[in-house]
């Protein structure tokens, strides 16, 4: 796991890589070709994990000298792909050799074929082309931005800041707002965009121009395999076992993020089962008492699998004092309260070890959240039911925010418009009010995921938006702070739940198998049963939060930050507006995420804008 920075056209020198240098703490490299009548310089910053050689080392080029790349991330079917190459002689035995190689040989398609979590940059000096990629779930970042005949591209948004200016598109802005998040390819900035997950961005270098172009590679939503349930569990723990030894591939000690819930239990029980050694796990707390503190049903299941347990708690006052330094390192504005915990957890496994474990990403395939039982429910309430039992909610006083936002959804007929409003943060009216427009592009990108993964073919709107969920909103904001943090602390973390084949077979089971009323993870939890005793099994979620709800009542604070006349924020945001949503947190609406959507933007503007 690595941080890579690279150019067409534009010089830069070991200041600027240096400031991903906590990406790759180990070791640096430049490589520098002249393709067509174009100038190329690819870097990176190595954090050293398999094949800790110099036969390792990046930039990488062939044996032939026509390609070289410059790679973040693991494939973890390497040695497969590796078998199947032909008349390759190899320096070492990392993953980077294996994926120089199969492009060399076969094409940048074969890129399908790579069961990881990665960003590259690939240049073909013969063949003129320049060739950026992210894996299909996103789980590695990568930044570019072009600008007539430069362009700059990186793991990270400050590096290529430092190379190209750029400034605050008020359409993403209001996006942001809406959606929580920035959904690739746009960012905040008006000309700096991120790969999609699942895409390659081919720019060919042959003539005096920079031609780019951006398609995608990942799989479409596949067939229904025909199988009893009890028949997708034994399959389904097959898969998950294999997922979770591929990713124990390693040349250093690996550990576990380990919460109080089932999807964190049952990585680290099978990485226990498969490891020679005993594993650390790591579990973040917070110091008022409060039920989103995991720290004793985390010691409690680590005590069972066996692992050696190691926590840390935090208050309020160190939540605000790490707001502003998560925006910095996150790089983007988030209503995502647990970007904050994830930074002490971070910090405290990297005391220890250089490879995590996490659970995420079970709980968009599998069903684990509750607006996909709100489009299970839709089917048996008309549209008209629940405009009338909104208003009904509303007029009787309830604060509950989940509810009025699931009735609020039920309430449109239009699918893409009802899944908007099951994400929304702040509603397009009150982003208009907030910063006087609303975002003309949600829609479009929605759509664009939709017809690129073959949605028509799903035959529910819940697994219409699992599979969106899976390639927007995962990539973009739990996995984006997920990869900033921990590298942050050069720490990597891997996502067994994400590994190709097992998601695969996730998708082509049975909706009902997945999640139907009432019932969430259904093959997931059989799984976790066999394995797991039922009492960690059957703990009620809670998922990864913090407090925020109690603790931004006490909102004078918050008052003096956000309510400030002098400040960038107030350059875009009206602050009687931003004043509403404090008190309405105070009379007891939750208004956590939109308080700590606010935050981020407002340290965000400060810092980037």
């Amino acid at each position: 796991m690595c941080g890579l920075l690279g150019s067409v056209n534009i010089a830069f020198d070991r200041s600027t890589l240096d400031m991903i240098a906590h990406r790759g703490p180990d070791a640096s490299g430049f490589a520098e070709y002249r393709v067509g009548r174009h100038a190329v310089t690819i870097a990176h910053r190595r954090l050293s994990i398999l094949d800790l050689s110099p036969a390792g080392s990046q930039p990488m080029e062939s044996f032939c000298r026509q390609y070289s790349i410059v790679y973040n991330g693991e494939v973890y079917n390497h040695l497969g792909l590796r078998d199947s190459l032909q008349s390759v002689s190899y320096r070492g035995h990392s993953d980077t050799e294996t994926i120089l190689n199969s492009i060399a040989q076969s094409g940048i398609n074969v890129v399908r074929d790579f069961n990881g979590i990665f960003a590259f940059a690939f240049v073909d000096l013969h063949g003129t082309k320049l060739y950026l990629a992210r894996d299909q779930f996103g789980v590695k970042p990568l930044y570019y931005h072009l600008d007539g005949n430069r362009l700059v591209f990186g793991s990270e948004m400050k590096p290529v800041l430092d190379l190209a200016q750029d400034t605050v598109d008020l359409g993403n802005l209001a996006e942001v707002l809406q959606l929580r998040y920035s959904p690739s390819p746009h960012t905040l900035f008006r000309n700096i965009r991120k790969v999609r997950p699942g895409h390659i961005v081919e720019i060919n270098l042959a003539g005096d121009d920079l031609e780019i172009r951006e398609y995608p590679y990942l799989d479409k939503c596949p067939g229904r395999v025909k199988l009893t349930f009890g028949e997708a569990v034994e399959r389904y723990e097959e898969l998950f076992t294999s997922a979770v030894n591929r990713q124990l591939m390693s040349d250093v000690e690996v550990g576990v993020l380990l919460s109080g819930g089932v999807d964190s239990a049952l990585v680290a029980s099978s990485a226990q089962f498969a490891s020679d050694y005993r594993m650390k796990a790591f579990t973040v707390g917070f110091s008022d008492q409060d039920n989103a503190d995991e720290i004793a049903d985390a010691a409690e299941t680590a005590r069972v699998i066996g692992l050696d347990h190691y926590s840390t708690r935090i208050s309020f006052s160190d939540f605000l004092d790490m707001v502003r330094k998560c925006v910095q390192i996150v790089e983007e504005p988030l209503a995502t309260t647990s970007i904050i915990p994830m930074y002490y957890l971070s910090s405290l496994a990297a005391e220890h070890v250089k490879v995590v474990l996490s659970g995420q990403g079970a709980d968009e395939s599998l069903g684990g959240y509750g607006r996909y039982q709100g489009e299970l429910y839709q089917r048996f309430i008309p549209a008209l039911v629940a405009r009338v039992a909104e208003v009904l909610a509303k007029s009787v006083g309830t604060k509950k925010d989940q509810l009025l936002r699931g009735l609020h959804a039920l309430g449109e007929p239009g699918e893409i418009q009802r899944f908007i409003r099951a994400y929304a943060v702040f509603s397009g009216n009150e982003a208009q009010r907030l910063v006087g427009c609303t975002s003309s592009s949600i829609e479009g990108g929605i759509n664009y995921f939709r017809d690129v993964l073959g949605c028509d073919d799903l035959k529910t709107s819940a697994e219409r938006m699992m599979a969106l969920d899976l390639r927007m909103n995962l990539s973009d904001d739990l996995l984006l702070y997920t990869d900033k943090i921990t590298m942050h602390h050069s720490l990597e973390c891997r996502v067994p739940m994400l590994d190709l084949d097992l998601v695969r077979f996730i998708e082509s089971l049975p909706r009902e198998y997945r999640v139907k009323l009432g019932d969430t993870k259904r093959v997931h939890k059989a799984c976790a049963k066999k394995i797991l005793p039922s009492a960690l099994v059957n703990r009620k979620k809670k998922g990864f939060i913090s407090p925020t709800q109690k603790w931004f009542k006490h909102s004078g604070v918050l008052k003096e930050i956000l309510l400030s006349a002098n400040s960038r924020f107030s350059n875009y945001f009206d602050l009687a507006e931003v004043n509403s949503v404090l008190v309405q947190h105070e009379k007891g609406f939750n208004r956590e995420r939109h308080i700590f959507l606010l935050l981020t933007l407002y340290f965000w503007l400060d810092e980037f804008s």
